[in-house]
């Protein structure tokens, strides 16, 4: 599955970077960043009006206060930009992949809960986002961005303690006739939210 995903991604950057429009941002989310998770950002020129973006959403933490929260996403996103690239508002399509053993965040009575346990698998997403780039000096760009997405994701269920769930919760009419600690999950969540900052690595050639 990794090969594959490298091997795609080569072929749609290699496409994307064009002679003659080839203008690559590389870029990193600053509100990750804060927070120890690393988000690394390629963003390639299409057109005047659109863009191809990838990236790599890396999180390195094994344990919050006892619960797992060590996961990995590869998302590839594409945008139009309604002004001009790089400049102002676009919106995006996006597909992604993940890998977690995480413990669920949750919002309850206006307070941040993580749930006491974790889960441990891998799933796809398909999302939409809406962003905003500004542009300043010659090279330089801040990119501000939120994004929702359906995610699937297949997992088996644990205690903190590390004893696996033989009976995850699932509706009646999905209940297995033995223990099966596999499960799925199809829901909308937030998939990315940031703000960006982008340096220009590879400037576009001038026309002659």
């Amino acid at each position: 599955m990794r090969k594959i995903a490298y091997i795609l991604t080569f072929c749609i950057l290699t496409l994307c970077a064009t002679e003659g429009q080839a203008q690559i941002y590389a870029k990193l989310n600053g509100l990750y960043a804060c927070v120890g998770v690393i988000n690394p950002q390629v963003e390639f020129r299409l057109s005047d009006h659109s863009a191809f973006q990838t990236e790599i959403v890396y999180s390195p933490w094994q344990s919050i206060k006892g619960h797992p929260m060590h996961f990995g996403i590869f998302m590839n996103e594409y945008r139009y930009y309604i002004k001009e690239h790089n400049r102002g508002f676009y919106v995006g399509g996006n597909v992604g992949m993940m890998a977690f053993k995480m413990s669920k965040p949750y919002l309850l009575n206006g307070q941040f809960g993580l749930q006491d346990r974790y889960c441990r698998g891998y799933g796809f997403m398909f999302g939409a986002a809406l962003g905003y780039e500004y542009q300043f000096c010659e090279r330089w760009l801040l990119d501000a961005f939120v994004g929702f997405s359906w995610m699937h994701s297949t997992y088996n269920g644990y205690s903190l303690s590390g004893e696996i769930d033989l009976y995850p919760q699932r509706p009646a009419w999905k209940e297995p006739d033995s223990p099966d600690p596999l499960n799925y999950s199809a829901e909308w969540l937030p998939n990315k939210i940031g703000i960006s900052i982008g340096y220009l690595i590879f400037p576009p050639k001038k026309k002659k």
